[in-house]
């Protein structure tokens, strides 16, 4: 059972489509719903594989730099990232927004809790630099994007200008726990069980999937921002993350909200926090 449960959390089916699986993200809105001018790109992977990518320029005639936006477990461009893209977008920014593998246009049906996410971070900072985009290069992820942003500065040498990390969660296996708390189900030892059987089927230990760890290799600027009340990570863990990221850093609370996209609980407090960080990038 856990072994099909680890599966199911792990793997996404296509729409109309009855598998184990969730139901795979899809990109439901374009840019242009929203107001925003928008080029798709492909970064090829290999021969079979890609991420999907929309490039939406600055709203100002001189860009202030690029963000890459990230999404978070089960999300997609279109339905996490277009609400930042259009703050990032009237602070002067150009702004690259990616589908991880399994989700929206790219390529794939799974998704590896940011483990394999992070290489796809890589990929994009390399094509980002390769393109020569407009620095400051700001890395900015929701929940698992933000531990997938975590683990590539760690793992895959990225090397940003800034990070702005929103929602992450702190261990993987405590990921899962509060989440089985939430449906009110034991932690043990039905957290461990999912997070080795997925681990086997996609070839990483998650019991080490710990962006905690992760910031500690973070030397760039960071933002990192969290719901008082998130019902999968608490305060002291992101209290945990912060204090282990060991360049400039800042710490922005939302007091009324818990695990939901920040700039659409409270736009105004978001952008502000979001553009007083970034002016001293």
């Amino acid at each position: 059972m856990s072994y099909a449960g680890a599966y199911a959390l792990t793997h996404f089916s296509a729409p109309g489509h009855i598998g184990l699986g969730l139901p795979r993200p899809t990109n439901s809105r374009r840019p242009s719903d929203v107001g925003l001018e928008y080029v798709t790109q492909r970064i090829s992977i290999n021969q079979n594989e890609w991420l999907e990518t929309w490039f939406i320029p600055a709203q100002r005639s001189v860009s202030s730099g690029t963000v890459l936006l990230f999404p978070g477990n089960g999300g997609s461009k279109a339905k996490q990232l277009l609400a930042p893209t259009a703050v990032f977008h009237r602070l002067g920014y150009d702004a690259l927004l990616i589908d991880f593998r399994g989700v929206g246009g790219s390529s794939g049906n799974t998704t590896t809790l940011g483990v394999r996410e992070a290489k796809d971070v890589a990929l994009t900072m390399n094509y980002a630099q390769r393109s020569s985009f407009q620095r400051p290069l700001i890395l900015y992820g929701v929940s698992m994007g933000s531990a997938a942003i975590l683990k590539a500065v760690a793992h895959e040498k990225v090397n940003p200008d800034a990070v702005i990390l929103e929602l992450p969660f702190a261990r993987l296996l405590d990921a899962v726990r509060s989440r089985l708390r939430a449906i009110r189900l034991p932690t043990f030892p039905i957290a461990e069980m999912l997070v080795f059987w997925g681990g086997i089927q996609h070839r990483f230990n998650g019991f080490m999937h710990n962006p905690v760890t992760y910031a500690k290799q973070v030397q760039c600027p960071a933002l990192l921002l969290h719901g008082k009340r998130d019902q999968w990570t608490t305060v002291a863990e992101i209290n945990q993350i912060f204090q282990n990221l060991p360049g400039s850093k800042e710490l922005a609370i939302f007091p009324n909200t818990g695990h939901s996209l920040l700039v659409t609980v409270d736009q105004e407090h978001w952008q502000q926090r979001v553009d007083q960080f970034l002016q001293g990038v």
